[in-house]
Order: structure tokens, then C-alpha cells, then sequence
């Protein structure tokens, strides 16, 4: 039963981003990147903190954790709610997921380099798979056909979605945090840091906002859209950050970002029944390859072990 809820608290971070991503699609186009993306934290981070404060787990970050707190700050917040609302305009809700969760392969890779975190065969041919589904999701369809079918296609008339480089930006981002929170977290809590992470990283979106309206322009959403707004803040944000931070500082680095690969499997489902989204057949070749990214790398231990028992006899 334990080992049943663990699994469950491990993959609802990605379950609850994937379903999130749904829910800002909207509420970006009629109200701006930047005031979706402070929205989306500093509510978050202070429940974070209220919480934490009621767990009575210790509040305070470290002078000796400080110094990479504030680089874990602008790099995780800032930067990647700026550069994920940036994307979800011009991509949507699952193409635009599943773009983002390309952070695994870099944090594997990071990782490795970092921690020494071990990619044995099965591992790498896992991360291929990942990197070969990003590639089907990512590229314009006639880039495809050219590089694949040697269509006669010029290069020059195709044309490439800027929404997928913020995207692949925000994957870098994220990458990059899920790193940076074991440096951070020395001494510090993890739920903490999460919390007080959000709120600092917020004030820079709300400033650049400010300055952008003048304070001239507020959004006049429905009570559906604060509805779905809250949605991403409390259960895409504190909750999600809250456990995904934890599980980051405490578990196998490389094999439990890999789930992050399952995100873009419940934003797709949540975008075409909210949203009415659709992806091409070969962006659906991309999905399957994701997918056989998470099997491989999350099982790669295992895998590797049967290859090796088998070969032995």
C-alpha cells in the first residue's frame, strides 16, 4: 500500500502540470505571460509556506545555501513561468508539454555529469527514444518531410514556431532547477526553499508587468477563469512544486525527472477535451517514442540487470 501512494504522490506533480498547461492556455491570451506567470507563484509559494509552516518543518534558508538559492530563484521561477507562458500562446496546451518535459534528457544528462548518476545502455537508448519524440513533436511537418522523404520542399518558405523555442527554453529552465535544488537544499528544507522560491521569483514578473501596463491594464476574467487560475496556482504550483522538490532532493535524480515524460500525456487529454486540440499523425509518432522514453529510462536498472543475468548463462 505504501509502495502504491508513493508511486501515486510521485507522478501527480506531472499529472497536475499536464492538466495546468490546459488550464493557462486561455488565461494567457486575454491576460499576458507575465501576469499569468506571477499569478501562478506567488499564491503558490505563500501557501507553500503556510504549510510549511503548520508541518513545522524548519522556514529558513541558510547563509551557506543562499548563494545558489538565488540562482535556483531566477533560473526555476522567473525564467521558466516567463518562458512557459511565453510558449503556451503560440503552441497550446500538449504540444507545448510535451516540448517542456524535453528537461529530462537534460537532466540525465547533467546529472551524470554533476552527481555521477549512472546511464547504463539502456538508459542512453531510452534517452534517444525522448530526444527522437521531441524531434517528431517539435519540427514543422514539411521539415520533416524534407529531412525524412527528400521532399523538394526549400527550406527557406518553412516555417518554424517561435512558441517551441520558449518552450524548449522553459525545458532548460526546468532542467536546470531540478539540478540546482540539491545545491540549494544543504542545510535548507526542500519545501522551503520551494515555497520562498516562488515568491522571490514572482516579483520580477510582477515589476516587468507593472511597468509594461502601467498598472493601466487587469484582466476582467469570469469567475471560471479565476476558477482555472486557481487551479494552476494551488494545485498545478503549491502542490505540484511542493512534492515534485521533495521527490528532486530525495530521489534517483534521473530516473524520477524521466517521469516528467507522462506530463504531456495528461495535457493532451486535458487539451483536446477542454480546448478541442488535435495533433498530427507524426506528432503522435512523437507521443509513442516519449512514452517508450519513460519505459526504458525509469526501468533501466532492471533491464540492464535481466540483459546481464541472461547473457551470463
Amino acid at each position: 500500500m505504501n509502495l502504491i501512494l508513493n508511486w501515486f504522490l510521485m507522478i501527480l506533480p506531472f499529472a497536475l502540470w499536464g492538466t495546468s498547461m490546459a488550464a493557462m492556455t486561455p488565461l494567457v491570451s486575454s491576460a499576458g505571460p507575465e501576469f499569468v506567470a506571477s499569478l501562478r507563484l506567488l499564491p503558490a509559494g505563500i501557501l507553500v509556506l503556510i504549510t510549511t509552516y503548520f508541518l513545522k518543518r524548519d522556514l529558513k534558508i541558510y547563509r551557506c545555501d543562499m548563494k545558489w538559492f538565488l540562482v535556483f530563484t531566477i533560473v526555476d521561477a522567473t525564467f521558466f513561468q516567463l518562458f512557459l507562458t511565453y510558449g503556451i500562446s503560440k503552441t497550446g496546451a500538449g504540444l507545448g508539454s510535451v516540448l517542456i518535459d524535453s528537461q529530462p534528457l537534460l537532466v540525465a544528462l547533467l546529472a551524470r555529469a554533476i552527481f555521477g548518476n549512472l546511464i547504463n545502455p539502456i538508459g542512453w537508448l531510452g534517452l534517444l527514444f525522448g530526444l527522437g519524440g521531441i524531434v517528431f513533436l517539435g519540427f514543422p511537418k514539411e521539415f520533416l518531410e524534407k529531412w525524412w522523404l527528400m521532399s523538394d520542399t526549400n527550406l527557406g518558405d518553412i516555417q518554424f514556431n517561435i512558441g517551441e523555442a520558449w518552450m524548449l527554453a522553459a525545458a532548460l529552465a526546468m532542467a536546470l532547477g531540478t539540478i540546482l535544488i540539491r545545491l540549494t537544499c544543504k542545510k535548507s528544507d526542500p519545501v522551503a526553499v520551494t515555497g520562498w522560491h516562488m515568491v522571490f521569483g514572482s516579483f520580477p514578473l510582477i515589476i516587468k508587468y507593472s511597468i509594461e501596463t502601467n498598472l493601466q491594464s487587469f484582466p476582467t476574467w469570469s469567475l471560471n477563469e479565476w476558477g482555472l487560475m486557481s487551479f494552476a496556482s494551488i494545485f498545478g504550483g503549491a502542490i505540484a512544486y511542493g512534492l515534485f522538490f521533495y521527490f528532486a532532493n530525495n530521489k534517483e535524480i534521473t530516473g524520477f525527472s524521466t517521469l516528467a515524460f507522462l506530463t504531456p500525456v495528461f495535457a493532451l487529454l486535458s487539451g483536446g477535451v477542454w480546448l478541442n486540440e488535435r495533433l498530427t499523425s507524426i506528432q503522435w509518432v512523437g507521443v509513442f517514442f516519449v512514452l517508450a522514453s519513460v519505459f526504458f529510462v525509469s526501468q533501466r536498472q532492471s533491464l540492464w540487470e535481466i540483459r546481464s543475468s541472461e547473457s551470463k548463462i
